[in-house]
């Protein structure tokens, strides 16, 4: 092997170290075979940023770490989830503060571990897994709310840093208090634009410009500071001049609580918005593009039969820089369900979130899904309970075989697996496995055997004096693998 070839693997072998996802793609003048010979290897680092919890006093968190068991990883490595605040840099010394200690130890790969806060200010957390521990590494963040605005259950997946989110759902209407939660993992200041956009176009503002996210700290910024007008429906664009963030949106609300809003996946002419709980009473469909033309687009259920169209909502018209919604009603009518969104004619990239309520008046909660990316190899639910647990997964253009294991319980028990077939475009409430002898909370892994591509969402419930309260987390590829060119054939690649 030559120099060429091993600075081309290293330097491969960095990104995935520090990005915790690389892909190496090979040049035009490749043999069509160089992609194909690319093997998986799991990456070797992996940093996820959890937002600050809450700002209520009578409100309990709980964190859940997890590792899937990943062949080909090494069998040392270490992972720790520390305060944000307490990694601040001094803006004088350029040296750390002490750290103060972790909210929780995770485990080794294949068992869940739990830590948990109390009461208001809790800190936004950052965490980083290297070796055996960081393939796939996931946490989950729930809180539970007693009473007052946002009150009922709120779960968000600690994320990845990036430099560009959407977030369609938002709203500074009377009666909701939303924030956008900025994390910074990195030594360096990032500096943010936060840009509203309303059913009218976007909402001036130069408040939202040049926010300073200080390095390893973590920022919330109230919507309603930002611009004076009162808009029910926004979409969130949160876009990174320098560094790189974790971001995600707390939606509260006085009368029927809140959760916290994921970013959509990227801009796409196609989406997907997986796991619409059965006994929801209200859906509310929120879409945008960006694009200088407008977006058609049509709207499908998929059911635990099939893929039908609600009726008066076949269609959906999106106009361009402007943020549209409708509401769907009970539109899975007592049953599982997906929502399917494809071009009517010409692509245009949209996103696109559903705003869930679920119970009646004055006993009400609402949750959010946003279109996610489909399974891929893998993915993880961290935080899961014997009872208050659905998972739901969706295959929208092709039949698909489905492995889906629970862990070992955090406090005891024995992993299990059960495999699932899901049809052509239905959406199936699947009877998710539990670990035998569960002690404490456990981890659903779902990876796809064969077949078209799966989607998945996964809803933990826990009523609380009649009220339903509910989170839902998408389950998008956990990235816990980075493709690396083989080396004969980097070697005929660069000989070229």
């Amino acid at each position: 092997m030559n120099r060429t070839t091993l600075s081309l693997l290293a330097g491969t072998a960095a990104l995935a170290a520090v990005t915790g996802f690389a892909a190496l793609n090979p040049p035009a003048a490749a043999p069509a075979h160089t992609a194909e010979a690319a093997a998986q290897l799991p990456v070797e680092r992996t940093t996820l940023l959890c937002p600050a919890p809450s700002l209520s006093d009578i409100a309990d968190t709980s964190y859940t770490s997890f590792t899937p068991v990943t062949k080909g990883t090494t069998s040392d490595g270490k992972a720790e989830l520390q305060a944000a605040t307490a990694q601040s840099a001094d803006g004088t010394s350029g040296k750390k503060k002490k750290a103060s200690k972790p909210v929780l130890t995770p485990k080794a790969p294949g068992t869940p571990a739990t830590g948990d806060t109390s009461g208001a200010d809790g800190p936004g957390y950052v965490g980083t897994a290297e070796g055996r521990y960081a393939p796939g590494w996931t946490v989950q963040e729930t809180t539970e709310v007693a009473a007052g605005t946002g009150r009922g259950l709120q779960g968000v997946n600690c994320t990845s840093a990036d430099t560009d989110f959407w977030f369609p759902g938002a709203s500074t209407a009377s009666g909701r208090t939303d924030y956008v939660h900025l994390t910074n993992p990195d030594d360096s200041a990032a500096v943010v634009d936060i840009e509203l956009y309303g059913k009218d176009g976007q909402l001036k503002s130069s408040v939202g410009e040049g926010i300073t996210v200080a390095p390893h700290a973590s920022e919330p910024v109230l919507l309603s500071t930002l611009s004076d007008e009162k808009q029910t429906d926004l979409t969130v664009h949160v876009n990174v001049r320098s560094g790189r963030v974790g971001a995600s949106v707390q939606a509260l609300d006085d009368k029927t609580g809140g959760d916290w809003l994921a970013a959509s996946a990227d801009p796409s002419g196609s989406l997907v918005l997986p796991g619409i709980p059965k006994d929801a009473t209200d859906v509310r469909l929120i879409a945008f593009t960006d694009g200088d033309s407008d977006a058609d687009l049509k709207v499908r259920l998929a059911s635990p039969d099939g893929l039908i169209t609600p009726a008066g909502n076949e269609t959906l018209h999106v106009k361009a820089g402007m943020t549209t919604a409708t509401d769907l009603g009970d539109v899975t009518r007592g049953e599982a369900g997906s929502l399917i969104l494809t071009p009517t004619d010409q692509s245009v990239p949209v996103v696109a979130a559903l705003r869930v309520t679920r119970g009646k008046s004055g006993k009400q909660e609402t949750a959010y899904i946003p279109a996610t990316a489909p399974v891929g190899t893998r993915a993880t639910s961290a935080d899961n309970s014997g009872k208050g647990t659905t998972l739901s997964l969706t295959a929208p253009t092709g039949t698909a075989q489905v492995k889906v294991t629970a862990s070992a319980g955090s406090g005891g028990g024995k992993a299990v697996s059960k495999t699932f077939t899901i049809k052509s475009g239905t959406t199936q409430d699947v009877d998710a496995p539990a670990p035998s002898g569960l002690k404490g909370t456990y981890a659903l892994t779902v990876e796809p055997i064969s077949g078209g591509p799966v989607y998945g969402a996964r809803t933990l419930a826990a009523t609380e004096e009649g009220v339903p309260g509910f989170t839902i987390q998408t389950l998008p590829d956990d990235r816990g693998t980075v493709a690396v060119p083989e080396a004969d054939q980097d070697v005929s690649v660069l000989q070229k």
